[in-house]
């Protein structure tokens, strides 16, 4: 089983390694983009760097819809390319690349008028399906249906009644962004990239007119480095204009931020066995099953204040509550909502000044020699993006370099994935586990459970769920520090898990005992636990207080009252 661990000791041999000798590539930024692009440039047999100035998938990465699609509402636009190619990838991912990360989703589409609607939509998916089937990548997934307003309605029964005339269901996929980001990163890394989170490029070496590596700032340590490379590789999603100008190049294009906020209610709260989706005067709203939760998502906005955290205002709740409660026959109150959270996306601007018109294709440039600079784009296409970002740098290495092979290359913890699902009830006996935690482990770290299971017949005490989300096992905590690159609270609560939405304390409860966890393995003493516990608090203080504010400006004013952990 392959497998890479990000500890500690290992992020400090990684920054000595990429800063001792010179690299085929470098790669900045650690979302989803940036981590592809490091495990398609290690998989082609290149000396490969990726640095993250925060944390894995920190920006828009750990923030979407969570869904892996073919982007239905684009064949309405008529972009069969960009549908087309999500749709290929989409299954990929479910079938071959990370079939314990993706996973199925039905979704409901209400139909409100007789007849021509029902043609018109039904043929959309229909074409949806037909375009999957054609790649050869749709066998995974049911095909659509035709329902009746009393069959939607058994299938979905929060709906009113007269919501709709009948509907359509169709099935994509979803997966956990942020863990996906992690296991990327970790993949890369088994395949002997060099990574480190935490680290921050303060500016570009140049030599010349060619950029030729970058200085990096250690954020934990304090160290720089000057990290060479014959490439670099810009993927730092909305933040791009902004590396950009530390090299003076802006480039052919410019990348504009588009606010979207989801909240997270309850299960019960909800009374469906299926998601929904629903048409708005701006855009689509998505009901998105999650576990024991539903996702309601998303808004469109532009965005041009503080990138690093977004903020969601009062405004963009009640929007999203008005247009979900249009159609739910119990409707939701402020009092549902457990999580909120606001992500941006990177668009190309250029082509509309509404957000939501904006290009979701990517572009990839070469703006000056030694540097190369991939935006836009959507998460489903994130493999497509690495792979054009690297053939692009491969036009700058003066060597023979293989082509692309991450069709062919599952993400750690697929392999064996599916035997070890067949064999959960035996795992569970063995382990003295319910069924339902193993399954839990499965579908979070595929094959790689075994090393969390290895944790708790060490500690039976990691075993036993966190006291305040008891979806979540006490090992899981420790392997996030031990195995994950989690380097603070923060981390482990918003990213490796999903507690900081989850629960209605938005995590607060959990804080203190996820710190101890994690304190031996990452050498916290009691006063670093304490800094760690209050500056959770205060960020989850400060997410509550910005929601509560009525526009953009004063929510996000609000939200940089707690500023980003700095360790002592």
């Amino acid at each position: 089983m392959r497998t890479a661990t990000l500890g500690l000791a290992q992020r400090a041999e990684a920054l000595a390694a990429m800063a001792e000798r010179e690299l085929d590539v470098l790669v900045v930024g650690g979302g989803v983009v940036g981590a592809g692009t490091a495990l398609d440039a290690v998989t082609r047999g290149l000396s490969t760097g990726l640095v993250e100035a925060r944390d894995w998938a920190s920006g828009t990465s750990s923030r979407s819809s969570k869904l892996i699609h073919g982007g239905l509402r684009y064949l309405e636009m008529l972009d069969f390319a960009l549908v087309r190619e999500a749709l290929k990838e989409r299954g990929l991912l479910l079938e071959r690349l990370a079939p314990h990360l993706v996973k199925p989703v039905p979704f409901l589409y209400p139909l409100q008028h007789k007849g021509w609607e029902r043609l018109y939509a039904g043929s959309g998916v229909a074409l949806y399906d037909a375009m999957s089937m054609a790649r050869g990548h749709g066998r995974g997934l049911p095909m659509h249906r035709h329902l009746t307003r009393r069959h939607a309605l058994r299938v979905a029964p929060c709906l009113k009644k007269d919501a709709l005339v009948g509907a359509l269901q169709y099935y994509d996929a979803q997966m956990d962004d942020a863990r996906f980001v992690a296991t990327l990163v970790r993949t890369a890394a088994s395949y002997g990239a060099k990574v480190a989170n935490r680290a921050r490029v303060t500016g570009f070496l140049r030599e010349g007119e060619r950029v030729v590596g970058a200085r990096v700032r250690d954020v934990e340590g304090g160290g720089e480095y000057e990290i060479r490379a014959q490439q670099v590789v810009n993927a730092t999603g909305v933040w791009t204009d902004d590396t950009q100008a530390m090299v003076g190049e802006r480039g052919q294009f410019h990348v504009r931020a588009s606010k979207g906020i989801h909240l997270v209610v309850p299960k019960d709260r909800i009374h469906s066995t299926t998601g929904l989706i629903l048409r708005t005067e701006k855009s689509v709203l998505f009901v998105i099953p999650w576990g024991r939760h539903w996702i309601i998502g998303t808004t469109d906005t532009d965005w041009d204040l503080d990138k690093a955290h977004p903020a969601a205002s009062s405004a963009d709740i009640d929007y999203l509550l008005e247009h979900v409660n249009s159609v739910l026959a119990v409707p939701l109150a402020r009092d549902d909502v457990q999580g909120v959270y606001a992500g941006l996306r990177p668009l190309l601007a250029g082509e509309s000044d509404a957000t939501s018109k904006l290009s979701r294709e990517h572009t990839v440039a070469h703006p000056a020699p030694g540097l190369v600079v991939v935006a836009g784009g959507k998460y489903t296409t994130y493999r497509v993006m690495a792979k054009d970002a690297v053939d692009e740098a491969v036009h700058g290495l003066d060597m023979r370099v293989a082509d692309c092979v991450t069709e062919e290359t599952p993400l750690i913890g697929a392999e064996g994935y599916q035997a070890l699902w067949n064999a959960r009830a035996r795992i569970a006996a063995r382990t003295g586990l319910h069924v339902v935690r193993v399954e839990h482990l499965l579908n979070r770290y595929g094959s790689l459970a075994e090393e969390l299971l290895e944790l708790v017949a060490a500690d039976p005490a990691l075993g036993e769920p966190l006291g305040a989300a008891d979806d979540y096992l006490r090992a899981e905590v420790v392997y996030a520090a031990s195995h994950e690159g989690a380097r603070h609270l923060d981390d482990v609560l918003t990213r490796r898990t999903r507690i900081s939405i989850e629960t209605f304390d938005r995590g607060t409860r959990s804080a203190r005992e996820a710190a101890e966890l994690m304190a031996p393995v990452l050498g916290w003493d009691a006063d670093q636990i304490a800094r760690e516990v209050e500056h959770y608090e205060k960020r989850v203080e400060a997410e509550r207080e910005s929601q509560l504010q009525p526009d953009d400006q004063t929510a996000d004013a609000a939200r940089l009252g707690a500023p980003d952990i700095v360790p002592l």
